[in-house]
């Protein structure tokens, strides 16, 4: 299942198609975002040539002057995460090297966003290689969404806008009216933003899984914080990778009592096994956004992507006007 939600904003702005410095590119992780994101704007994507040479390098040219232009490259980095990293860096210097006026990475979905500490010796906080590497290729500013950790705002030495994907995933929950709903934190570093989401829908109230975490992309599930009994538990994450916790915390929901459960991320990584476990049937419904593309293969009956075009397509235009950027979420 598929839904569009449509986030509408005050029109207070002239439309976008009558300013001759601003410039959309797209990379190849996400061009169907990228076009509904240019459609809001009033605008078309930039031409450009993208190739593939024999032994696997990429080769991009601009096929438009943007000397002394405003551009933003629509690209997340996500699977194959090192192919779509290396095609956004060299997207950044070819604009660079075309004498831009300001580059704007858009990355919807941060990759290697989870590596952004040392938790234990001789090993690399790859967040912040990454954002090393993307302010060296030439980005003036970065608009990323919904980042699996908030320090990483402060990796990087240029402006730095964080949007968040929840008003459209609140809007759309709003619109089915469900009853009796408690927000669930599936581990104890979520809390903060369930507690948000909750704040946000109507005050809802707040229970949180306790879980013990024994390896990467394992986790153990130990029981649950709050009353979920009779509800309807609406589990929310920044993002779906093999859908183990998630699945998990929705088995323990159920043994609590939980009459129906609801999975809400941003982010569809959707590693394997995750499609198995996200249709097995313990969710009445799993919702995420299109930062990431969803191919039909892994689609499923209970899932419902929403699109978060308009939200980044206002973020743009917000920020090439200078206007604020945080009202939106107000």
């Amino acid at each position: 299942m598929s839904s569009s939600a449509t986030l509408t904003f005050p029109p207070t702005l002239p439309l976008i198609a009558d300013n001759n410095r601003l410039r959309l590119f797209s990379g190849s992780a996400n061009v169907g975002l990228a076009t509904e994101v240019a459609r809001y704007l009033g605008m078309d994507l930039g031409p450009m040539v993208r190739k593939r040479f024999a032994d696997g390098e990429l080769y991009i040219q601009i096929q438009e002057s943007i000397r002394g232009c405003d551009v933003y490259i629509i690209q997340p980095t996500c699977h194959p995460v090192n192919d779509s990293l290396m095609e956004l860096l060299i997207m950044i210097d070819a604009c660079r090297r075309a004498s831009a006026r300001q580059i704007t990475a858009v990355i919807p979905y941060y990759g290697y966003a989870r590596a952004d500490r040392k938790t234990a010796g001789r090993e690399s906080i790859t967040a912040k290689l990454v954002a090393n590497l993307i302010t060296e290729a030439g980005a003036n500013r970065i608009l990323a969404m919904d980042l699996h950790s908030a320090q990483i705002q402060g990796y990087f030495d240029i402006p730095f806008d964080h949007v968040y994907g929840s008003p459209v995933i609140l809007g759309y929950l709003e619109s089915k009216q469900l009853s009796d709903i408690v927000v669930v934190s599936p581990d104890v570093g979520g809390v903060a933003r369930a507690r948000a989401f909750a704040k946000k829908l109507n005050d809802a109230p707040l229970a949180i899984i306790d879980k013990r975490r024994q390896a990467h992309n394992v986790a153990e599930v130990m029981n649950v914080i709050g009353d979920v009994k009779g509800k309807t538990a609406v589990l929310v994450d920044d993002m779906i990778d093999t859908a183990g916790t998630i699945a998990a915390g929705a088995n323990i929901l159920r043994q609590e009592g939980a009459r129906q459960v609801y999975a809400c991320a941003t982010h569809a990584v959707f590693s394997p096994p995750a499609i198995e476990r996200l249709s097995s049937g313990i969710f009445e419904e799993v919702i995420v956004t299109n930062t990431i593309p969803v191919p039909d293969a892994n689609r499923f009956k209970q899932l419902t992507v929403l699109s978060v075009a308009n939200l980044l397509g206002e973020t743009i235009w917000r920020i090439h006007e200078d206007n604020s950027v945080s009202s939106m979420f107000r």
